[in-house]
Formats: C-alpha cells, sequence, structure tokens
C-alpha cells in the first residue's frame, strides 16, 4: 500500500508537473511531495523527473512509469469498487458536459434519474470542447472520436447526417435535382461553437461548401431543426432530431442517395479515476438507450 501510495503521488505530480499543485490536491505539503518522488526515484533506481528551478518536465523513464502506474491504479480502484459495489446502490454527484441535443438526451437522461433517483446530475448542454480533468467533469458525451491519452471512453451509439427540408419550402422552391441545384436554394447553417466553422455538408466532396448560399447560421441544432420545420430552408441535420418529422410528413430527404455522413457517439471520462458504481451505471444505461431508430426510406 506504501508502493501504492508513492504511485499516486507520482501521478498527480506528471499531471501538473507541479509539487505545489500535486501538494494541495492530495492535501500534504509539497516538501513531503518532493521527498516521496526522491524515495520513489531512489528505489526505481532511475530519475522519473528533470527539475530545475523554472520547470519540471518527465523523463522517459517517468512517461513510461505514469502510463504504467495509470493502468496499476485502475486496476486497484476497479477491484475495490467490484469488492463493495453490490453492497450499496449507486450514489452521489456526476457532473456531465452533453452535446447540445437536448431532444435525443434529455429522455435518457430523465429515464437514468427515475432509475438512480440517489444519484444528482449537474448537467452542461454545451458542443464547446471542454477539458474533462481541469474543468471537473465526471464525463462527456460526444459526436467525436477521442484523442486524449489521458480519456478512457466507450462508444455508445451512432447517427447519421442527413440534408432536409419542408414540404412546404420545396413547394415554393422546387426540389433540388441534383447537388448542383443547392446553390441555388436557401441553406441554413450550424456553427461550431469550438472553432467558429460552419459544419460541412455530406456532399462527398461534390460541392464546395464555399459555394452553398448561406440564409442563416446558428449554433443550435434546436433552431437548426426549427427553422426547417418553418419551411425557410434546407438543414443538414442528424437523423435523431428529424426522425419523428420524417414519419410525419413534416420534413422531406435531400437527396438521399446522393448526400449522408454518419458519425458516433462516444463518452469519455478521466483514465486516472476507477470508475465509481454512478458512473458505471452512467455509462450502462447511455451504451443501452444511445441507438439510432429506423427512419423512412
Amino acid at each position: 500500500m506504501h508502493g501504492l501510495h508513492s504511485m499516486n503521488i507520482f501521478l498527480h505530480v506528471a499531471e501538473s508537473l507541479s509539487f505545489t499543485q500535486a501538494a494541495r490536491q492530495l492535501g500534504i505539503s509539497a516538501s513531503a511531495v518532493g521527498k516521496s518522488i526522491s524515495r520513489l526515484e531512489a528505489q526505481l533506481g532511475v530519475q522519473l523527473l528533470y527539475r530545475s528551478t523554472r520547470s519540471m518536465t518527465l523523463t522517459e523513464e517517468g512517461r513510461y512509469f505514469l502510463t504504467r502506474s495509470r493502468h496499476i491504479l485502475d486496476d486497484v480502484a476497479s477491484l475495490q469498487h467490484e469488492l463493495t459495489a453490490h453492497q450499496h446502490r449507486p450514489e452521489g454527484h456526476l457532473r456531465l458536459s452533453l452535446p447540445n441535443a437536448r431532444a435525443l438526451m434529455l429522455p435518457i437522461l430523465s429515464d437514468f434519474t427515475r432509475l438512480y433517483p440517489e444519484i444528482t446530475l449537474d448537467l452542461d448542454f454545451n458542443d464547446r470542447v471542454v477539458d474533462i480533468i481541469d474543468e471537473k467533469f465526471d464525463a462527456v458525451v460526444r459526436a467525436a472520436c477521442p484523442t486524449d491519452s489521458r480519456l478512457a471512453s466507450r462508444r455508445l451509439g451512432s447517427f447519421h447526417l442527413s440534408l432536409a427540408g419542408s414540404p412546404d419550402y420545396f413547394h415554393r422552391h422546387g426540389y433540388p435535382a441534383d447537388i448542383e441545384a443547392l446553390t441555388r436554394h436557401r441553406c441554413l447553417h450550424y456553427r461550431y461553437a469550438s472553432t467558429g466553422r460552419l459544419e460541412p455538408w455530406p456532399l462527398e466532396e461534390a460541392l464546395p461548401m464555399s459555394q452553398l448560399p448561406v440564409t442563416m447560421v446558428c449554433n443550435s441544432l434546436d433552431a437548426n431543426l426549427q427553422f426547417a420545420l418553418d419551411g425557410h430552408g434546407i438543414a443538414c441535420l442528424p437523423d435523431f432530431a428529424i426522425h419523428d418529422a420524417l414519419m410525419t410528413g413534416r420534413l422531406e430527404r435531400v437527396l438521399p442517395d446522393q448526400t449522408g455522413r454518419s458519425g458516433t457517439f462516444h463518452m469519455l471520462w478521466p483514465s486516472n479515476r476507477y470508475l465509481t458504481s454512478r458512473l458505471r451505471a452512467l455509462i450502462d444505461h447511455f451504451s443501452t438507450r444511445l441507438s439510432t431508430p429506423s427512419l423512412p426510406q
């Protein structure tokens, strides 16, 4: 257990590259952190950190030890969790960041709360790229593949992007006969909050985005959907947002054989934290519930 304690101190130091910050997180003195690192290096017979008065960096051995330490501490925490989880119903607090897709996310979260009333949720609906660790989120759901090595992930489900407009819009402006005809239509665009760029339409490079007219730009999926339903133009929308409208005829897909792109939802969480029973319950719940309904042909 003493070895695990030293390993945990090293992990905090390696992630913050600061004795002072690691000490603050661990609730001990900076000198105690420094002595623990020195003892650990002496025991291992290698230098884990390059230290100067101005900076601190990991050595090659330090980077390797950090990777292995994360796995070891995760395994120990998972073992402790598995030994005790069966004795308690999931409870506690979860802070989550979720995409601005309330129509999809809210029913799933509502059912989760009904199943686990002892778990309190702090929900942040925002499409910006959050720093899970620095902003102290327990988990995030994102429509992108994970790239941060500090994060663990699970694939939740897929979705499909389609172009769609209302029958009223097509009655007034005509239905586009081909992709090139989109340049003469009113186009409703989504802007990524994290980059400020317009979401590319799934045109398979047949038509540059720069040639599409811009009738409206927003960073709200709900607003884009509502403008399409109200007949203001053609929008690029995910199938979970337009499924009901397609089924009832309030929207029609545009050139479905020539357009379309798939995406995937993932749940991400810090890999250096063990899976609490409440977080495991949330991940399993989303994995079960986040499925894509079939679209009408």
